[in-house]
């Protein structure tokens, strides 16, 4: 009797752990069979256009200019970090705090925005109305000043200190030209790029910024430093003098601001007004891609 109880017992284990099973891949089955239908009702992701269409040779060249006028907005900055290294064994600590004040103008360009978005010349261009004058005054600057900026640093008198005023006014001068162009840059970039690309325009920005303070601080050290150029650039040391000084320095970059507003003057229209309302008005509804 006590053997007959215990084989019903496995019996009744056995037909317990089966239906379990059954029941186990019956659920199983049913759940992949919904998690088909569910893939099949759902909507594939969207795609991002850019990813799919071709680069224009338009977009590739309004990259390249984005990329060249962002690079110049970076040259003044870094040339502003480099004056204070120039100055730390002649000045004290008071006067280098009123040069660091020449950087305003970019955390202050928000006052006059709205002005350089309202007031232009309709025949030049919403942007251009301000970029180019303000290019040409940058560069003339540079070019033209470019001697003076030596005599401000080491003057000639013996004993005489750096001229730290006319600096400090001389580089506020021209963060506020820069300022005032990274205002029109930023709002061309809107309308130069295609509705796929615009978003390539902040990498421009920070790229092109980054890459122009890097040139014009330690291209431009590595260059000025006599013991640098002695040990890796030159064959014949010279005592006391680097390749590059920085009046030769901003001069090459005023004829460079110069260059690029001639080539921007001349062979970079801007988009009609109606067009670029048009292709704003399509990026704040499809949310701009890129």
């Amino acid at each position: 009797f006590a053997q007959k109880t215990v084989a019903s017992r496995s019996g009744s284990r056995l037909v317990v752990s089966w239906a379990a099973m059954t029941a186990s891949r019956r659920s199983g089955s049913k759940a992949n069979s919904l998690d088909r239908a569910a893939s099949d009702i759902a909507p594939s992701p969207a795609k991002n256009p850019a990813m799919d269409q071709p680069w224009s040779r338009q977009d590739l060249a309004s990259i390249a200019l984005l990329s060249l006028l962002y690079t110049l907005q970076g040259i003044p900055m870094g040339l502003s970090g480099s004056v204070p290294l120039l100055l730390a064994k002649t000045v004290g600590y008071a006067d280098q705090a009123v040069f660091s004040l020449c950087s305003w103008p970019f955390s202050l360009k928000l006052l006059w925005a709205p002005l350089v978005d309202a007031c232009y010349l309709p025949a030049v261009g919403r942007r251009k109305s301000w970029l180019i004058p303000v290019q040409l005054l940058c560069g003339a600057m540079m070019v033209l000043g470019h001697g003076a900026i030596d005599r401000w640093v080491e003057p000639e008198e013996p004993g005489a200190a750096p001229d730290t005023k006319s600096l400090t006014t001389y580089f506020f001068v021209l963060y506020f030209l820069m300022a005032t162009q990274d205002i029109a840059v930023d709002g061309w970039a809107l309308t130069m790029l295609s509705r796929e690309r615009v978003g390539y325009a902040s990498t421009c920005n920070s790229v092109g910024q980054t890459l122009g303070y890097f040139i014009a601080f330690v291209g431009f050290l590595t260059l000025n430093d006599p013991n640098t150029c002695n040990k890796y650039l030159r064959s014949v040391p010279v005592e006391g003098k680097g390749l590059v000084s920085l009046s030769a320095f901003v001069k090459f970059w005023g004829w460079v601001f110069l260059a690029t507003t001639a080539y921007v003057w001349a062979f970079k229209p801007e988009a009609p007004e109606a067009k670029a309302a048009k292709v704003g008005k399509k990026q704040e509804d499809g949310g701009g891609g890129g």
